[in-house]
């Protein structure tokens, strides 16, 4: 399979680091890995802190893969197809442990929706971010929730509305997706160790208890973004849809 997933763990920090060629996409076999290391990491109790990251240096992550989203020829692939990110920021969400994200540069789609379903997020000046969705007649409805969470309604309309536009690492900040923006990737992880010991030096049960007021009122989300998956599988199905994905087509 194209795409890795790996864990490596020091002292009692894990950082997970995802990777595909495509600008590191998800098709949904790699998504499911990513989902069966957190849920691991969440029930190992020598770890106390997961730092999620992406490969290299240039894209942060591309969203679900787009070639699985053109071959999408029914209600039922349509519906699994956007469980999958729905899966994903559930399994963030309960997770037991707090998740630093660590972004070094451009997201779009699902991967915004990541950034949005860590607990506390750092990224460099590249990362900026974007919601496409609605260019190719669907919608973000899934992650919806969780980028709300963070940034209120009004900044999220204005996200996934001008969905050509691209929003500066800045304005991620000041809308609550990033809680520093740093000048380069070497300060960025300065930071993010740093912070990550102090996590992890303290008491395991304050920081799982912790993690479940962050996400309180949150308890009815399995159910929610299935939902919402069920929404995007419908739409994706349309004809204007279908006309738009024609042009992605190799």
């Amino acid at each position: 399979m194209e795409g890795t997933v790996l864990t490596s763990i020091r002292e009692n920090i894990a950082t997970l680091t995802f990777g595909h060629p495509a600008s590191n996409s998800f098709p949904a076999e790699l998504l499911d890995r990513l989902i069966e290391n957190i849920n691991r990491l969440s029930g190992d109790s020598s770890i106390q802190v997961i730092i999620l990251q992406s490969e290299g240096d240039k894209t942060f992550c591309a969203g679900a893969s787009f070639d699985e989203l053109i071959a999408i020829n029914n209600l039922e692939e349509g519906k699994k197809f956007f469980s999958g990110f729905a899966n994903l920021i559930n399994a963030m969400r309960t997770c037991s442990k707090p998740i630093i994200g660590r972004v070094q540069g451009k997201a779009v789609g699902g991967g915004v929706g990541i950034i949005a379903a860590t607990d506390y997020c750092f990224a460099t000046e590249k990362a900026d971010i974007k919601l496409s969705e609605l260019t190719i007649g669907i919608g973000p409805f899934v992650i919806e929730p969780a980028v709300t969470r963070k940034t209120g309604i009004a900044a999220f309309s204005k996200l996934s509305l001008d969905a050509t536009e691209w929003h500066s690492a800045y304005w991620a900040k000041e809308n609550n997706l990033y809680a520093r923006v740093f000048e380069n990737t070497r300060d960025m992880d300065e930071y993010v160790e740093s912070l990550s010991k102090k996590l992890a030096s303290y008491n395991p049960d304050a920081l799982k208890a912790m993690k479940k007021v962050i996400w309180e009122g949150t308890e009815n989300w399995n159910t929610l973004l299935i939902e919402r998956a069920e929404i995007s599988g419908q739409l994706v199905l349309s004809d204007f849809t279908k006309k738009a994905l024609q042009k992605f087509k190799k």
